[in-house]
């Protein structure tokens, strides 16, 4: 009996982050389409996940970018391509992609890429590097904005680009989940004061991301908000925003809480988020998870966030890395009345449900499979 075809998505490990969220989420659709999902990475807490949806993880040292192990993951992709009648190799990261692209030409099989981001050249040979995702027979961009990176950077002909937004789970960041005593407890977790809003940026800590705008901002704002940074990174960063929030008078205000699990309830318990980051987003996942929980959104007018945020309708945009125009922006959007903020919220999660949801993205990427098949 003839098995039905196999996809393989590839990338450097299945630890927490949302291209592995979106590799899983795709392995889901692929086995309900009926097809044979696989993935290789390099393992990760991720793996046991993606193995109780019944799809099979191969282990291998894909996060590496050696030249000499980009060769041997090359032959081994081959080798289970065969004995596995891979019939399309899907790859999220630039590594895993040139040992897929190698195995792929090698056996004759479908190349796939998703552009997932704006990937820098700051050195030399790293445009080279960074081509094997527009090298895909189909290059998923994750918004208009890559995939017009894509065209201008690397010449793709449109007809190579399909452009699938990321998608969020509209089940899993639903308001009407969270119930008021959890907003209630974590909002007093964070410290923040009846009646004071909480304003969230949820990014991981590194300074594109625009952490130090917001502080800068929160020393401009009047009241007393509380600015909630969560995300994990270097503690020599960390140690800087508590430095400059001692230099602007907001230590008391600012909460650095780490990596958070519970991303959905963060969000129920902000008052505001906030998009600060100072270079392009390929896309900007917080910002429609944000709008999917109905918070009003502030984000900087750059990259992703520019599709995804209509000003004055479904969140508010301003010039990125001005935290004196941010500030402006947050005293303007917390003096509005809360059933006008509540409708912004509303308006946003409407959007998101409309254009940006997993189910959406599942099913654009299984008509690219199709296609190819």
């Amino acid at each position: 009996m003839t098995q039905p075809p196999g996809v393989l998505q590839l990338l450097p490990s299945l630890a927490s982050g949302g291209v592995e969220r979106g590799t899983i989420e795709i392995a889901e659709a692929i086995r309900d389409a009926g097809l044979r999902p696989l993935v290789a990475s390099a393992g990760g807490p991720l793996v046991a996940e993606l193995e109780e949806l019944g799809v099979r993880h191969v282990t291998l040292p894909l996060a590496t970018k050696s030249p000499l192990a980009i060769w041997r993951n090359a032959a081994a992709l081959a080798a289970l391509v065969r004995q596995e009648d891979i019939a399309i190799l899907h790859a999220r990261s630039r590594a895993p992609a040139w040992s897929a692209l190698i195995a792929a030409r090698r056996t004759g099989r479908a190349f796939v890429t998703t552009y997932h981001g704006t990937y820098n050249e700051n050195l030399p040979g790293k445009r080279l590097y960074n081509s094997v995702m527009a090298r895909g027979d189909r290059v998923i961009a994750i918004s208009g904005f890559i995939a017009d990176l894509v065209r201008s950077r690397h010449g793709v002909p449109d007809a190579r680009i399909r452009l699938i937004a990321r998608g969020v789970d509209p089940r899993r960041f639903n308001p009407a989940r969270i119930p008021p005593e959890a907003i209630a407890a974590q909002r007093a977790t964070w410290g923040v004061p009846d009646g004071e809003a909480a304003i969230l940026l949820p990014a991981r800590l590194t300074r594109w991301k625009g952490q130090a705008v917001l502080v800068e901002a929160l020393a401009r704002l009047p009241g007393q908000s509380i600015a909630v940074l969560a995300g994990g990174g270097r503690d020599a960063y960390r140690d800087e925003l508590l430095a400059l929030a001692r230099r602007h008078g907001v230590a008391d205000r600012v909460r650095l809480i780490g990596h958070v699990e519970r991303m959905d309830l963060a969000l129920a318990a902000a008052g505001l988020v906030v998009h600060a980051s100072t270079d392009a987003e390929a896309f900007g996942r917080t910002v429609v998870e944000a709008q999917a929980m109905a918070r009003p959104v502030i984000a900087a007018d750059l990259g992703g966030p520019r599709e995804t945020v209509e000003h004055g309708m479904t969140g508010w945009l301003v010039p990125p890395g001005d935290p004196v125009a941010l500030a402006a922006m947050l005293a303007q959007v917390l003096a509005m009345p809360a059933a006008l903020r509540d409708a912004v919220g509303q308006a946003a999660r409407k959007a998101v449900l409309a254009r940006y949801s997993t189910a959406a993205m599942q099913a654009a990427t299984l008509d690219v499979y199709r296609e190819l098949l």
